[in-house]
């Protein structure tokens, strides 16, 4: 990355730290190292510098993912279970029962699975959105396609494709690992519909078993396949859902002031926000609305996968849409209810949105600045960057 010009340096080279110490307080005073502690050392080295510059979409992807997806996933547990719920039940009361009946735990049931894979999909995923953004931003001449920098709408549109061709793409991979998540979340649904009381729970690895095996219900799906159930519709809610959402928040971000170069420019006098908490708003506001918008298809997907997974008979996208809003024939709905209960659990997903999409840019965005400002080596020699 190029540095200012007017940045003053201070370059200590190798034989000089050797022959006075200077370079080893200095190198020291920038993380409070142990001396002689070699992993400390290694952190604090020219090699780890160049791995975080080299690696950047990586590291800061997988970092806020790992924290904002711990934090924002009791919130999808709920949500998954007022989805898949059938009888109407309020967020608090079906809160308390999950605390009386299972604990703490079973918030955090089926963590381990999306905590190691959505950060490796949102890794992946970023890196498909960056190299596509820059490909469509380059120039002709540089083999590129030329899209403007400065139009929202480009900057919009080229966000729209990076996100649908790393939400199509990443769906490939992780429909097996949500298919996973959502046969742990609803296990004590799933053996309700089984006709199975549950003592203790099984382990995930008993889970992928179970789906590879089609259960104990005779119409579960059986083999490697099984795995992808429900994979079209799996791929057409990350598809649509990650273009929306990256199109609303390279839009934002570009209407809130943000710079050709991607760094933050001054806001508009309309918009009175802190840089610093613009990375949260924006993404907090694109997770919401895009997830609302194709929150319906996510509600048919789970249902799918639940009925699926309990071996019950099978039902098409548009027919289980149907009986969302119709409901049981010997207790129709009328349409506004019907409506309802496709959006039933949306306010507790609103929240988990929120809290996991504005934690995600903003530490995203923490972490690259705090590479970036990591001090630049060159051939052996330190340059110090005044904060």
């Amino acid at each position: 990355m190029d540095r200012p010009q007017e940045t003053a340096t201070q370059t200590i080279n190798n034989d000089e730290t050797k022959e006075n110490g200077n370079g080893n307080q200095n190198e020291s005073r920038r993380l409070n190292l142990v001396p002689f502690n070699p992993i400390y050392k290694w952190i604090d080295s020219g090699e780890f510098d160049d791995y975080l510059r080299a690696h950047k979409a990586v590291v800061c992807a997988t970092t806020a993912s790992l924290l904002s997806t711990f934090a924002g996933y009791p919130l999808d547990s709920l949500k998954s279970r007022l989805q898949a719920s059938r009888v109407p039940i309020t967020v608090p009361r079906l809160a308390r029962t999950i605390l009386r009946e299972e604990g703490i735990a079973g918030f955090y049931r089926g963590l381990w699975i999306p905590l190691v894979t959505i950060s490796a999909v949102r890794a992946i995923s970023f890196t498909i959105y960056n190299e596509t953004k820059e490909t469509l931003h380059k120039p002709i001449e540089q083999g590129g396609y030329g899209w403007s920098k400065d139009s929202r709408l480009s900057v919009g549109a080229s966000g729209a494709v990076g996100g649908a061709l790393a939400g199509g793409l990443i769906s490939v991979g992780s429909t097996p690992f949500e298919l996973v998540k959502v046969r742990r979340q609803l296990e004590y649904s799933i053996a309700a519909a089984k006709g199975i009381h549950i003592v203790k729970p099984p382990s995930t690895w008993s889970a992928v078993l179970d789906i590879f095996r089609g259960g104990s219900g005779g119409g579960a799906p059986k083999g490697i396949t099984a795995l992808w159930t429900g994979f079209r519709l799996h791929f057409i809610r990350d598809t649509m859902g990650t273009a929306l959402y990256f199109f609303e928040y390279d839009s934002m971000r570009h209407l809130l002031g943000r710079l050709p170069n991607n760094e933050q420019g001054p806001t508009p006098v309309w918009a009175p926000i802190p840089p610093s908490f613009i990375p949260f708003v924006c993404g907090s506001l694109a997770g919401v609305s895009s997830w609302a918008i194709i929150y319906p298809l996510d509600v048919v997907k789970t249902k799918t996968q639940q009925r699926a997974l309990a071996g019950e008979k099978y039902r098409g996208p548009f027919e289980t849409l149907s009986r969302l809003i119709r409901g049981p024939a010997t207790a129709p709905r009328s349409h506004f209810d019907g409506f309802m209960r496709l959006y039933r659990g949306l306010g507790v997903s609103a929240l988990r949105s929120v809290t996991t999409h504005g934690l995600l840019w903003t530490i995203l965005d923490s972490v690259s600045s705090w590479i970036d400002k990591r001090p630049y080596r060159d051939h052996g020699a330190v340059t110090y960057w005044p904060s």
